[in-house]
C-alpha cells in the first residue's frame, strides 16, 4: 500500500487538527530542576534511542500530513551527540514551504555554544527556561546549574538574531517576589515571558501541593501592579497572552491545572525512543519504532490511529498535586 497521494491531516476523535510536533531527542539533562526531576535519575541506555535519522523520517511523515511547527525538546535537547545534524535536515522542509516554524525549547546551558548554527539552519526562536535571576535560588532549583551560562546563551541567541522567549514555572514563596524582576529583565531585552504552571509529572522527591500557584491568582496579583491587557496572540501552543502596558511587552501564561486548555489542542509529542504520546497528562502511548522499521507505510497507520484515540481531555487536577497524576517525568518529553 503506498503512502497518502493526498495526504490527509491528522485528525482525532473530536476533530482537532494535529499541526505541532514537539520531538524529544534525549531524556538526559545537565540539570535536574526540583519540579521537573527526582535528584537522582536513572537516564534510558543510548542503545533505545531512535537513530537521528530516524526521527528525521518520523518528522517527514508527520510534516507530510500537515504539521506546520516543530519544536525540538528534551531533556536537554542539545546535550544529544550531533542534533545540530538533525536541525540540518529538518531545515530543508522550511526552504520547501512545507513546515512554517522549527523551533527549540532548551535550559540554555548550551545555547552560546550552539545559537549561531541554529540560526543558519532557519531556526527564529528559541524557549529558554529561566526560573529566577538570583545565582543562589538557581542553584537551588536546578541542584546543579550555574546562572552564568543560560545568560551567556540568551546574550548569543539573542546575537544571532534568534527570538528569545523565556519560560518560568510559578511557584508559591520566593517566586512570587520576583516575578516583577522577570518581566522587567524579559520585556527590557525584547523577550516574551511565558509563566507556566507546575504540572503533577514523576516523581521528584517533593510535595507540589505546597509549591503549586494558580496563575489565576497570581493575574489577580500582578494587575494590581500593572496593567494587563488580553492580546490576540496565536504562537501555536497553549499560552494566553497579555500586553503588560509599563514595559510594552508580552506575558504568557500556561495555565493546565487552573484554566483547562484541551479543547483547542493541536499538538503530540514523540518521544526519543519513538513513542508517541498525544497528551501530555495522559499515560497512553503507541510504538513508532517497530511500525517505523518495517515501513514508513506501517508508521503513518501507527500515527493514525493513535491519533484518532487522543483523549479529550488530560488527567490533571489541582486538587490533587501531592502525587503524581502521570509516571512520567517531564524530562521525558521536554513538557
Amino acid at each position: 500500500m503506498p503512502l497518502d497521494t493526498t495526504p490527509a491531516p491528522l485528525t482525532d476523535g473530536f476533530g482537532r487538527v494535529v499541526s505541532y510536533l514537539r520531538l524529544s531527542v534525549t531524556d538526559r539533562c545537565d540539570l535536574r530542576c526540583t519540579y521537573c526531576m527526582a535528584e537522582k535519575m536513572t537516564f534510558l541506555p543510548k542503545r533505545d534511542l531512535l537513530s537521528l535519522e530516524e526521527l528525521a523520517r518520523l518528522s517527514d511523515l508527520f510534516i507530510r500530513h500537515g504539521v506546520r511547527k516543530l519544536r525540538i525538546t528534551g531533556g536537554e535537547p542539545l546535550l544529544r551527540r550531533d542534533v545540530m545534524d538533525l536541525f540540518r535536515d529538518l531545515s530543508r522542509h522550511l526552504r520547501s514551504g512545507a513546515l512554517d516554524e522549527l523551533t527549540l525549547t532548551t535550559n540554555g546551558t548550551l545555547l552560546a555554544r550552539h545559537a549561531e548554527d541554529l540560526a543558519k539552519c532557519g531556526v527564529r526562536r528559541v524557549n529558554v527556561s529561566l526560573d529566577t535571576l538570583d545565582s543562589q535560588r538557581y542553584r537551588e532549583i536546578t541542584r546543579l546549574g550555574d546562572i552564568r551560562r543560560v545568560l551567556a546563551g540568551i546574550d548569543a541567541a539573542r546575537e544571532a538574531g534568534l527570538k528569545v522567549k523565556l519560560n518560568t514555572v510559578a511557584s508559591r514563596g520566593a517566586f512570587e517576589r520576583e516575578v516583577d524582576d522577570l518581566i522587567r529583565f524579559a520585556h527590557g531585552r525584547g523577550m516574551d515571558l511565558t509563566l507556566i504552571e507546575e504540572m503533577p509529572l514523576g516523581e521528584t522527591g517533593l510535595n507540589r501541593s505546597e509549591s503549586v500557584l494558580s496563575l489565576q491568582s497570581l493575574r489577580a496579583d500582578l494587575a494590581r501592579r500593572w496593567m494587563l491587557t488580553p492580546e490576540r496572540h496565536d504562537s501555536g501552543g497553549p499560552a494566553r497572552y497579555l500586553r503588560v502596558a509599563e514595559t510594552g511587552g508580552r506575558l504568557g501564561l500556561i495555565s493546565p491545572m487552573s484554566c483547562n486548555f484541551c479543547a483547542l489542542c493541536n499538538r503530540v509529542r514523540l518521544s526519543c525512543t519513538g513513542r508517541l504520546y498525544t497528551c501530555m497528562g495522559d499515560e497512553g502511548s503507541v510504538d513508532l519504532r517497530a511500525p517505523l522499521r518495517r515501513s514508513e507505510v506501517a508508521a503513518l497507520a501507527a500515527i493514525r490511529t493513535a491519533i484518532l484515540m487522543k483523549p479529550e481531555r488530560h488527567r490533571f487536577d489541582l486538587a490533587r498535586m501531592a502525587a503524581p497524576a502521570v509516571s512520567r517525568h517531564m524530562s521525558a518529553l521536554g513538557g
